[in-house]
């Protein structure tokens, strides 16, 4: 075997960095499997939960809030799930207060099966390994544009950006009108 020479200016590489890291602690923070509840943060599925909770009736009699979550172990592991065309998940358990005016009644309610990330951050869906792709999010408003036309008019245009639904754009031509 021959030696390599290196005739280059520069000696070290960069050293890339961990991309799927970001993904994995972002999942590991919406969880918090491992935090004891009274510590866990509002965020994630906890701040999920106090969003919706609590929910009056409308005579406002009773009232169902939530306690806590818990998340189990997973019946298989990933490479499991891949052979046997499962998803790689572990059941949620919801823990509930109806309060009442005849007293308080906790129970804990089997909610379904939460999606677990592999630690190569990805998930197994029906056997399928599935990855999460970012994507940009438009933030809701109004945006304006200008543009200079081929006779050297400027056409103005702009976009109204809901914070759901669809967009809606708005353009002048050369003769002042709106489309």
């Amino acid at each position: 075997m021959s030696e390599r020479i290196y005739f280059g200016n520069i000696k070290e590489g960069i050293e890339p960095p961990n991309l799927i890291e970001v993904q994995a602690n972002s999942y590991i923070d919406f969880l918090q499997k491992d935090v004891p509840y009274s510590k866990r943060k509002n965020q994630g599925l906890q701040a999920v939960f106090k969003e919706v909770f609590p929910i009056e009736s409308y005579d406002e009699k009773a009232v169902l809030d939530f306690s806590h979550y818990d998340i189990g172990e997973p019946k298989l592991t990933a490479l499991e799930a891949q052979r046997e065309g499962q998803t790689y998940s572990a059941p949620l358990h919801v823990t509930f207060q109806l309060r009442e005016e005849k007293g308080t009644k906790e129970e804990k309610v089997y909610m379904g099966e939460i999606p677990l990330m592999t630690p190569q951050g990805t998930f197994v869906v029906n056997g399928a390994e599935r990855v999460v792709v970012s994507q940009l999010h438009r933030s809701p408003g109004i945006a304006f544009e200008s543009t200079v036309h081929v006779n050297g008019k400027v056409l103005y245009s702009f976009r109204i950006i809901p914070d759901r639904g669809s967009w809606i754009e708005v353009q002048f031509d050369t003769a002042d009108l709106l489309y």
